[in-house]
């Protein structure tokens, strides 16, 4: 049986009058026959009759795993298999973080050790190699599968194979807390430092700084984006390890991201024609738009599946409510359902939360011109009393 080297590509005849392209990148397999792109599976989980007439029938069978079972759906967050773990909230842009544990924001995937085996964040179980867990200690950790800064896409195209392989070389599972211990945040990251030394090389615990005030978060932002990193990370001192989302875990970015699921693959056109253009996506509320950059061409050729969930970023929201210059990031394997956006109130310029409960939509005149704005409703009200006063 043949094979395809990490970035070749092949053409096969097939019942189509052009022929098929078959694709091998960072060990993920396409094809562009149709029995390929219709499948309801994560892309890198897809196989063909001419992936195994190339590779041969056993070998795609243990790369891609057992197809899913018939009308099966992903685990909803919140259920007693999905792994306890803390998350984040935004920062307000307002609240002082002097004192506060810094770090990197890593755009890898996030991954729970128990002791036995690595959870992902709905409590999917990663196959990683046996070499890849050996050395990592009994005790619970709470980390991120990281390919490095830029490297999202093909990070979650490894660690969701099936078949243990190779490619997890270029992984390293990066920890940052440890959920099983009822302590401070400083005693767990000693607990930790004396728990992984001398582990394997791709097992590490992410630094921490403490921040010295707004300069230092907005020093610390702009060189961590100049080197392609997500943003920052800031953690309470003193905190305990909390169960869902918390306050004292807060995300710093100068961009919003987002979660949308794709309805609909929008043809291209000019370099991009006979491919994908654009994803016609959906929000949490029904609203709809495209998001046409921050694709690569393998993407465009093989694009996630309608019905998929895709994570963007984006600058802010239009008039209409739609992301500004959204741009695509990956696919989420680790999320059940979409979540509202967020955007900045106009008056307090505090990040919120962009639903019914939290968020007014106003129109202001802004350079001699009628613009849609957010708020939240106590700031509005706020304003209008205090017009009404004057």
């Amino acid at each position: 049986m043949g094979d395809l080297a990490d970035g070749e590509s092949i053409e096969v005849k097939g019942s189509a009058v052009t022929p098929y392209v078959l694709r091998n990148v960072g060990g993920a397999y396409s094809c562009t026959c149709p029995a390929w792109r219709n499948q309801n599976r994560p892309p890198e989980s897809r196989t063909c009759k001419h992936l195994k007439a190339l590779r041969g029938a056993a070998v795609e069978e243990a790369r891609v795993g057992a197809p899913p079972a018939p009308q099966a759906k992903a685990q909803p967050e919140g259920e007693s298999k999905a792994p306890p773990l803390l998350l984040a909230h935004s920062w307000d842009n307002q609240a002082d973080l002097t004192g506060w544990w810094m770090s990197e924001k890593l755009d890898g995937v996030r991954a729970y050790w128990d002791g036995r085996q690595l959870w992902s964040r709905l409590g999917n179980p990663f196959l990683a190699p046996d070499w890849f867990l050996e050395g990592l200690p009994s005790v619970p950790l709470d980390g991120e599968l990281w390919g490095g800064r830029r490297q999202f896409q093909r990070t979650v195209s490894i660690v969701r194979r099936q078949d243990r392989g190779p490619h997890w070389r270029e992984i390293r599972f990066v920890v940052f807390d440890a959920p099983g211990h009822d302590s401070p945040f400083e005693k767990r990251q000693e607990l930790l430092s004396q728990s992984l030394q001398g582990s394997p090389e791709h097992l590490e615990l992410h630094p921490q700084e403490l921040c010295r005030g707004l300069d230092h978060i907005k020093d610390e932002l702009r060189r961590v984006e100049g080197l392609g990193g997500e943003g920052l990370m800031l953690r309470q001192p003193g905190s305990r390890y909390e169960v869902g989302r918390s306050h004292t875990l807060l995300k710093v970015k100068s961009f919003f991201d987002g979660e949308a699921r794709v309805v609909g693959h929008q043809p291209g056109a000019g370099r991009h024609a006979g491919r994908l253009g654009a994803l016609l996506v959906e929000l949490a509320d029904g609203k709809r738009f495209s998001v046409g950059t921050g694709l690569s061409d393998a993407e465009r050729q093989t694009p996630p599946a309608v019905g998929s969930l895709i994570t963007f970023r984006y600058q802010e929201l239009s008039n209409a409510g739609i992301p500004r210059f959204p741009s695509y990031l990956g696919v989420r394997t680790d999320l059940a359902e979409l979540t509202p956006l967020q955007a900045v109130c106009c008056f307090c310029r505090k990040v919120m939360t962009v639903d019914s409960s939290s968020c007014v939509s106003i129109q202001l005149t802004h350079e001699g011109a009628e613009q849609s704005w957010q708020a939240h409703p106590e700031c509005w009200l706020s304003q209008l009393s205090s017009q009404q006063s004057a």
